[in-house]
């Protein structure tokens, strides 16, 4: 027998392959696919209620204590964590598995990490788009500190002590602006990152139709940045004026808003020009990628 047959062994010892295919596109088909993306991207501290299918009670949190995938706090409230640092290659299989450990846990257990390593069944129910009303959208609730991990009437101690304190320090000023829309401080500069639910070869030639138009920006002060693609959507950026207060970028992005529907509206008619297909290749190359 060769050495290369002696270290290989009998073929029947090995353990099977499986498959992970990566979705590009995890929240696909749910209503609130934006804000999702948002929450789970780039908004620091918020909380949403999720409309289950089978009519539960659980809370959607953008950070959890110590990052963990979901937690039952001692009050029985139950969270289910939208940051966190393990994923397999399906972001929405993880999230609705940790949304059904949630169902049968005790007040004060913790998933550390979602079930990122259990092969797949093809019978297996457990992505958010099989667990949640697809249509239902996320009333988002923003807080400038993470002090709802704790019941009103409890006190921090230990780990969730010291992961409160490194959380809270890390916290930008966040505004809601919309859906999937957010006004953020990010030091000296001020920032609107906006998901858009278009497809996004349709929402960049919109977006090149506005800026060869010269009515890219929400006014004086304000530029595109650039955008970012993450989990099959893309993310629009303006940089702001950080003087001004979040509140007085309301009405320029709704204004925004409408420009961008009129021009989606207008590109069956009008294929883009030769202009407006320069400014679409201005576009993509400020592109980046998050996953």
């Amino acid at each position: 027998m060769g050495k290369g047959a002696r270290k290989k062994g009998p073929k029947q010892d090995r353990k099977p392959k499986v498959r992970d295919v990566f979705v590009g596109q995890p929240f696909e088909g749910l209503v609130a696919e934006p804000e999702l993306i948002a929450l789970r991207e780039f908004v620091p501290s918020a909380t949403a209620k999720l409309t289950l299918a089978d009519g539960g009670d659980v809370t959607l949190g953008t950070v959890l204590p110590m990052a963990a995938a979901a937690f039952v706090r001692s009050d029985g409230e139950r969270y289910l964590g939208l940051q966190v640092q393990t994923r397999s290659s399906d972001i929405s299989r993880d999230l609705g598995r940790a949304l059904r450990w949630l169902q049968d846990a005790e007040p004060g257990a913790v998933l550390s990490v979602p079930d990122t390593t259990t092969p797949t069944d093809p019978d297996e129910r457990s992505r958010l788009q099989d667990l949640l009303t697809p249509s239902a959208e996320l009333e988002v609730a923003l807080h400038t500190d993470f002090g709802w991990w704790l019941p009103d009437d409890a006190d921090a101690g230990g780990d969730v002590a010291v992961s409160l304190e490194r959380a809270n320090a890390a916290i930008m000023p966040t505004e809601r602006l919309g859906a999937g829309a957010y006004w953020v401080l990010a030091g000296e500069k001020a920032h609107l990152r906006w998901v858009r639910p278009e497809p996004e070869n349709l929402l960049l030639q919109a977006l090149a139709r506005l800026s060869a138009a010269g009515t890219l920006g929400l006014g004086e002060g304000t530029r595109y940045a650039g955008s970012f693609r993450a989990h099959g959507l893309l993310v629009p950026v303006w940089d702001l004026d950080p003087e001004a207060h979040a509140r007085e970028w309301a009405e320029p992005k709704d204004q925004l808003g409408a420009r961008l529907e009129e021009a989606l509206k207008s590109l069956d008619a009008e294929p883009l020009n030769a202009t407006e297909r320069r400014a679409r290749d201005g576009l993509i190359g400020r592109q980046l990628t998050i996953r």
